[in-house]
């Protein structure tokens, strides 16, 4: 058995991600959506630094921007944040255990609700709601089951 890399699921995921982000949901749940462009953005950050950069995470803010109709650069900014954060401590997250990476990735994207705050005070845009504040727990529950099935995925066993 040898393990062959999956060079089509880094696209797919991002398009999965992107869909996810588009599903509707009701009016009340619509702030605990759990950002899942950054998720996978992340998780492709850390396990795949060499096809996965700053300019692969403003590319898909780009197309977050594009898909969500925001403000253009917002989320490729937001995102780009994240990237230039994860592959500074990359070395030592891909060796956290699974809850204290959760935790890392937690951070993160309280870091990036920071950052959508401040792009709406600078503005002058309307703020968020309070439960707007909740996703990014929501993000962290879902980092390890994310993380384990994008890790099966990318590294199948295929018998030669």
């Amino acid at each position: 058995m040898r393990r062959t890399r999956s060079h089509w699921l880094l696209p797919l995921s991002v398009l999965v991600a992107l869909l996810l982000g588009l599903l509707p949901l009701p009016a009340g749940l619509q702030p605990l959506r759990p950002y899942w462009l950054a998720l996978v953005v992340a998780y492709w950050v850390i396990e795949d630094s060499g096809n996965a950069g700053l300019g692969f995470a403003f590319l898909a803010g780009l197309l977050g921007d594009l898909a969500f109709g925001g403000l253009l650069g917002e989320q490729a900014l937001r995102l780009t944040i994240m990237a230039f954060i994860l592959q500074r401590f990359r070395n030592q997250l891909r060796f956290f255990p699974m809850a204290q990476q959760a935790l890392a990735i937690g951070g993160l994207l309280l870091n990036d609700r920071v950052v959508t705050a401040a792009i709406h005070v600078a503005l002058g845009a309307p703020q968020l709601p309070w439960m707007f504040w909740l996703a990014p727990v929501l993000g962290m529950l879902l980092w390890a089951p994310l993380f384990v099935l994008l890790d099966a995925l990318r590294l199948v066993r295929r018998v030669r």
